[in-house]
């Protein structure tokens, strides 16, 4: 493989809900079960994406309002159709959320703190607009271990393409492990922070229903994918059906972990 720069940009919500936003749906509710957040309370969601985490808070939380902010005009459509107008959603980042000093009483953040650049600038600003005495909580996919659908993916293309291993969310994201969240949530000045494990599964109807997202393009795997020449595409795609614990009926059982970290706001 050449130098490639393969882009962690989202932009487009259907491939996104194809590759991993049927996962995200599945991690929302027992996440927001850990938080245990009563009704009542004003919810931010920072990098609302399609609108997984959100819609969830209006299903299970009985919120007083629901933020959403995204960068992506994309994201923010597909977010739209589903929590209509349920939420206010708009664009924005995590660095400059467009909300008022403690405006509401829970931030959180769903399988983006990760690809923010400035980890600590992100929670500061979550912070400013949480109320005291409120919670900022966010959860990250464990790319290193324990989200198997990338992990046999990187291993298998790493092994064809030793450079591919530089691509590898695992590697490239350090801060998706439970000691790292620690860290950076007191870096960031909250406290009583308590980092928690959520698996769910992952079944897959059969080899195609694995292999088919990573053509959509978007997000780290898929775009190196696309990146392939037919060949080595075909390559890739026979030794993950090597390795890949294909059932006597076809379907594909893995597994994915998120881990899940929350902190208190104090003056």
């Amino acid at each position: 493989m050449d130098d490639k720069q393969v882009s962690d940009t989202w932009e487009r919500g259907n491939p996104y809900e194809y590759y991993v936003g049927r996962w995200s749906r599945r991690v929302a509710p027992p996440f927001l079960a850990w938080l245990g957040i009563g009704d009542g309370r004003r919810w931010l969601d920072v990098g609302c994406g399609t609108g997984a985490l959100s819609a969830a808070i209006l299903d299970r939380c009985a919120p007083a309002s629901v933020d959403g902010v995204d960068p992506s005009a994309g994201f923010l459509g597909n977010a739209r159709e589903r929590v209509g107008a349920k939420a206010t959603l708009q664009q924005g980042d995590a660095a400059r959320i467009p909300l008022g000093d403690a405006s509401v009483d829970v931030v959180v953040s769903g399988l983006v703190l990760n690809f923010v650049p400035d980890h600590l600038a992100a929670l500061r600003e979550m912070s400013r607009v949480t109320c005291n005495g409120g919670m900022v909580a966010a959860y990250v996919w464990d790319y290193a271990d324990g989200m198997e659908l990338m992990r046999h993916f990187w291993d298998a293309a790493a092994q064809l393409d030793p450079d591919a291993a530089k691509l590898d969310e695992g590697a490239r994201f350090p801060l998706c492990r439970p000691d790292a969240l620690e860290q950076v949530f007191v870096g960031a000045g909250l406290h009583a922070v308590n980092v928690a494990a959520i698996e769910i599964p992952t079944v897959f109807a059969d080899f195609d229903d694995y292999w088919q997202p990573f053509l959509g393009g978007q997000g780290p795997a898929p775009a190196y994918v696309m990146s392939l020449d037919d060949a080595a595409r075909h390559s890739l795609r026979e030794a993950l059906r090597t390795r890949l614990p294909i059932r006597a009926d076809g379907s594909i059982e893995l597994s994915a972990r998120a881990w899940a970290v929350r902190g208190a706001v104090e003056d």
